[in-house]
C-alpha cells in the first residue's frame, strides 16, 4: 500500500462505495403514492378484497398471454407445416398423388389373431313358442345343447324320451333332438286323462297347459278339465313342468334275489347263498384313476363316474363279494358285471370288453381282475362306467373311493 495513503483517505474511500444509489425523484414519487393508496385501502378494511382482485386480473393477464403464444408459435408452426407439404416435388421425385390404393379386403388372409368382427351368434329362427329339431354334432353332451339353447340340461332329456331314455350316455352324433322352447317336458296325451290330474303329477297348475300358445288349445271347447277334448296321442307341452327320471340303471341285485334283473339282459344270474362279504373299505377298480366323459351328476341322471383309460386295462372289483350280474345289457351299457358285497353295498362296472374273468356266482376279493375295460354298449370310447350303491341309494363314488 502506498504510504502516503492515510487511514481517513481509506475510510472515506469505503464510505463512498457502500453509499446506496440515490431514489430518482419520479419513482420516489410512485412508492410515496403507492403507500399513500395501500395506507387508506387499509384504514377502510378492503385489503382483503384488494388482494382478490388483484389475483384475479393477474390470472386473467396470464390466460391471455397464453392464449397469445399458442396462436403465434404453434398454430403458425402448423399453418408453416402444411404449407410445407404443398411445395412442389424435388427434381427427379416420382408424384404418388395419383397413385390408388388397392381396395379393402377385409381381414387378411395369414394365420393369426383376425380383428374382424363375428356378429353371427346361434339364433333359433322358429317361433319361441315351437318345438325345433337339433341334430346331434361331434362333441355334443347335454350340458351343452342345453347351455346353447339356455335350457336345463333335464329339459333336454324330457323332451326327447323315446330317443335317450333319461340316459345322456345315448346322445350320439346324428341324433335328430326335439328342443323344447322353455324348461319343461312333453307329456303324450291319453284317454281318460284329465286336465288337473296331469297338471298337478307335474307341478304346474292347469291354466298353464291350457294357456302355452304351442298346444293350440281353446278353453272354449276344451270342455271339463276332468275329461278335456284333447287327441289321444296329442303331445302336449308342459310348460315349467318336472318329473322324476326313469331309473334306466340296475336295481339292487341281492345274491339270494338276481331274479330282478332279468329285465336287464341275459346277463342276470341265479341265486347265490354263500361268497365273500366285502370289507367296506374301497380300491379304484381299474388301473387309471381319471374322469373322462360324464362325472357323477344326478341333474342329468347320471349316478356314475366314467373312469377313463385304455382298451385292455384291467378292471378290479373294488371289494370283495359276489357276481350277481356278468354279461350284456340291453340298456346301454354292454358288457356288465354287477358284485353284491353282502353288507348293503353294491358296485357295478359297465362297457367292459365281451371277454370277462368271472360269471355268475363267482366269489371275488378286493384288486381281484374281473375283466378288461372296453368300449362295448352305447359308448363313445373305451372307459369303464362305475356305480356305487349302498342300502339301494345311488352314491357318489368319490366319497368313498382313495386319493
Amino acid at each position: 500500500m502506498d504510504e502516503n495513503i492515510t487511514s481517513h483517505d481509506v475510510a472515506q474511500h469505503e464510505l463512498q462505495d457502500t453509499t446506496p444509489t440515490p431514489i430518482q425523484p419520479e419513482e420516489h414519487n410512485l412508492l410515496k403514492a403507492w403507500d399513500s393508496f395501500w395506507e387508506r385501502i387499509t384504514q377502510i378494511g378492503l385489503e382483503d378484497l384488494a388482494l382478490r382482485v388483484g389475483t384475479g386480473l393477474l390470472s386473467l393477464v396470464m390466460i391471455v398471454m397464453v392464449i397469445w403464444v399458442m396462436s403465434n408459435f404453434f398454430l403458425k408452426g402448423e399453418r408453416i407445416s402444411a404449407e410445407t407439404e404443398q411445395t412442389p416435388l424435388a427434381e427427379g421425385a416420382e408424384d404418388l398423388s395419383s397413385l390408388e390404393l388397392p381396395s379393402y379386403e377385409g381381414v387378411a388372409p395369414v394365420e393369426g389373431i383376425s380383428r374382424q368382427l363375428d356378429m353371427h351368434t346361434y339364433k333359433p329362427t322358429t317361433s319361441r313358442f315351437e318345438i325345433q329339431d337339433y341334430e346331434v354334432q361331434a362333441g355334443d353332451t347335454v350340458f351343452g345343447i342345453a347351455e346353447k339353447f339356455n335350457l336345463k340340461p333335464e329339459t333336454i332329456l324330457w323332451g326327447n324320451y323315446e330317443i335317450l331314455l333319461d340316459n345322456p350316455a345315448k346322445l350320439t352324433t346324428g341324433q335328430v333332438l326335439d328342443i323344447l322352447p322353455v324348461d319343461g317336458l312333453v307329456y303324450k296325451w291319453n284317454e281318460g286323462d284329465g286336465l288337473n290330474g296331469v297338471s298337478d303329477f307335474f307341478g304346474v297348475a292347469a291354466e298353464d297347459i291350457m294357456e302355452w300358445p304351442g298346444n293350440q288349445l281353446n278353453p272354449e271347447t276344451i270342455g271339463d278339465y276332468a275329461d278335456p277334448n284333447i287327441e289321444p296321442g296329442t303331445w302336449i307341452f308342459i310348460p315349467g313342468g318336472t318329473r322324476e327320471f326313469v331309473n334306466w340303471s340296475a336295481p339292487r341285485i341281492r345274491r339270494d334275489n338276481p331274479a330282478v334283473a332279468r329285465v336287464l339282459g341275459p346277463g342276470h344270474c341265479e341265486p347265490v347263498t354263500s361268497g365273500p362279504i366285502g370289507t367296506g373299505v374301497f380300491v379304484w377298480p381299474t388301473s387309471e384313476t381319471y374322469i373322462s366323459g360324464w362325472d357323477f351328476s344326478p341333474a342329468i341322471n347320471h349316478w356314475a363316474i366314467d373312469i377313463g383309460g385304455k382298451s385292455g386295462n384291467p378292471i378290479f372289483a373294488a371289494d370283495n363279494g359276489v357276481v350277481v350280474y356278468a354279461g350284456e345289457n340291453h340298456w346301454g351299457y354292454g358288457i356288465m358285471v354287477v358284485i353284491d358285497h353282502g353288507n348293503g353295498w353294491q358296485t357295478l362296472y359297465a362297457h367292459l370288453l365281451s371277454e370277462l374273468n368271472v360269471e355268475c356266482g363267482s366269489s371275488v376279493h378286493s384288486q381281484g381282475v374281473i375283466g378288461w375295460m372296453g368300449s362295448t354298449g352305447n359308448s363313445s370310447g373305451p372307459h369303464l362306467h362305475f356305480e356305487m350303491m349302498l342300502n339301494g341309494q345311488r352314491v357318489n363314488p368319490h366319497k368313498y373311493l382313495p386319493y
